[in-house]
């Protein structure tokens, strides 16, 4: 297989001179590779070194073929068409020049008449309806993906660079993106925490603080190797944590071997049972003995605290994130929810939700489903009373406690600890600590002002406030909730709802994730 990127020995830090990826060495040829690893494990970075936007401090990266990158979200400027996205500027204005009757003999030459159409033919295979001229601004941020993979599609490069290519996009466009990889025949790197486009990978590279691991195979191949992998570091932990005992339980025994022979020669010396000058040649031999001895205990104590580090590390890289809750006490005939045909939108002239009446009643799991722009965030807002409606009443039985996409219930300026504290007020700084490191936020971590986080930190601080404190609410509404977690992070909080026996409502496109956290009701917008 030919290979299109090499990295040997590649490293890199941050502008303060924080190692993030040190001694990399990765090979991507024609295959599609997953690229998955924790929030701040340098997966962005990784793809910015590969695409030439940052240069390593150490080491090299060789490319052969034509790359292209699909940013994350793309920043539009003022005046983008479609037609840029498809490097096609100029060429469309020399074809409108030339069916204006305007071209001049050179530019006559270069006419491709059937640009329009080969564009707007890439686009249908996206379920996209536009022209070339069509202004970016004008598209919502899953169209724009659309588009951009119809370009990259059409340019038809060696190798991409993909970044979260299905975040914020609805059940039709994460479809339109698998398709699309399947499809693809170049080579592929995806960053991407939707497992179910990671099912369709060749192959997973995994980013840790101790290095990069490239696994053949898709994401439950992966997930099988990372269990074994798992037993296997728990093992290891096992064993450093037994040789620290012994090497503790050697240095004590020598210890006291050593105070028992020194009051027996002092015992025989005062009995004039010895010759002092005997008993000083002794004493001097016995010394030497325990200084060696006390040099190969501390190297062994040495030894088995490197090799307990070592197995801690990999526990704490390998074992994700676990949460337990409390009871919400919520009984099972509570009315919980109540909507009463409901109208509604931000512009009342013209509602997205028309008389729309449903029902939660004690536990229940609800998913809230449509296309983009179909009303899901209008009729969270109704429920959570951002949003009055313009007919219709809406009940809300319990306590809720809502986290909106932005989590916006956290003071950006403030830490986690004092948004925690804030929040819940009754809670002392011991148990706020306590709470906040069984999110992962542990000693110094909890004191980060939220504003300095990544996005997928603040969804796990909010959550932490939300689920953390003494009482629970009785009904739980997310929004997208998975949108900035990574992998682990999404499998802990899946792992925290399964134990969340209150009322879930929750509107996410990731079938996955709705189906690990239990969902038996689906409300469709569509």
């Amino acid at each position: 297989m030919p290979h299109f990127i090499t990295l040997s020995h590649v490293s890199w830090s941050t502008p303060d001179g924080r190692p993030l990826l040190k001694d990399i060495n990765l090979r991507f040829g024609q295959e599609r590779v997953g690229l998955v690893g924790r929030n701040g494990a340098g997966k962005t970075t990784l793809l910015k070194l590969i695409s030439g936007e940052l240069a390593p401090s150490e080491g090299s990266i060789v490319i052969s073929g034509q790359l292209h990158v699909l940013q994350q979200s793309l920043q539009v400027t003022a005046g983008e068409t479609i037609g840029d996205l498809f490097g096609a500027r100029d060429a469309l204005d020399v074809l409108a020049k030339a069916q204006a009757g305007q071209a001049t003999i050179d530019e006559l030459g270069d006419v491709d008449w059937l640009l329009e159409d080969k564009i707007t033919e890439a686009m249908s295979r996206f379920s996209l309806d536009a022209s070339p001229a069509t202004p970016l601004s004008e598209l919502s941020g899953g169209q724009r993906t659309k588009v951009a993979l119809a370009a990259l599609n059409y340019v038809s490069p060696d190798i991409i660079l993909l970044e979260e290519p299905t975040n914020n996009l609805d059940h039709e466009g994460r479809r339109a993106v698998a398709e699309f990889l399947h499809a693809w025949r170049g080579g592929a790197i995806v960053v991407s925490h939707d497992r179910q486009l990671l099912e369709t990978m060749d192959a997973i590279v995994e980013l840790t603080s101790l290095g990069a691991s490239r696994y053949g195979g898709n994401w439950s191949l992966y997930r099988q190797t990372k269990e074994l992998e798992l037993a296997s570091a728990q093992r290891d932990l096992d064993t450093a944590e037994k040789s620290v005992s012994d090497a503790k339980q050697n240095a004590q025994d020598a210890l006291e071997h050593k105070a028992r022979q020194d009051r027996a020669g002092s015992r025989k010396v005062a009995k004039g049972d010895m010759p002092r000058i005997v008993a000083g040649g002794r004493k001097m031999a016995a010394q030497q003995t325990s200084g060696k001895t006390a040099n190969r205990t501390a190297q062994q104590q040495d030894e088995a605290a490197q090799q307990l580090q070592k197995a801690r590390e990999r526990i704490e890289i390998l074992q994700p994130l676990t949460v337990s809750l409390p009871s919400t006490k919520l009984a099972v005939t509570k009315v919980v929810l109540k909507l009463m045909n409901v109208t509604g939108g931000f512009a009342a002239e013209d509602p997205v939700i028309r008389d729309l009446s449903f029902e939660v009643r004690g536990p229940q799991r609800v998913a809230i489903k449509g296309p983009n722009g179909s009303g899901k965030t209008t009729l969270l807002s109704l429920i959570t009373g951002g949003l009055p409606p313009c007919q219709g009443e809406v009940r809300v039985g319990v306590d809720l406690a809502y986290l909106d996409q932005d989590v916006s219930i956290l003071d950006r300026q403030m830490s986690i600890s004092d948004n925690f504290l804030r929040l819940n007020p009754e809670v002392e700084e011991n148990q706020c600590r306590a709470t906040l490191a069984r999110f992962m936020f542990r000693a110094d971590a909890a004191l980060q002002r939220v504003g300095s986080l990544s996005g997928g930190q603040i969804l796990r601080a909010g959550l932490a406030c939300v689920l953390g404190g003494p009482a629970l609410p009785q009904l739980l509404i997310l929004d997208e909730p998975t949108n900035h977690l990574d992998l682990d992070a999404i499998s802990s909080v899946e792992a925290g709802l399964r134990a969340y026996d209150g009322a879930l409502l929750v509107v996410s496109h990731d079938d996955v994730f709705l189906s690990n956290v239990g969902i038996d009701r689906r409300l469709d917008l569509g």
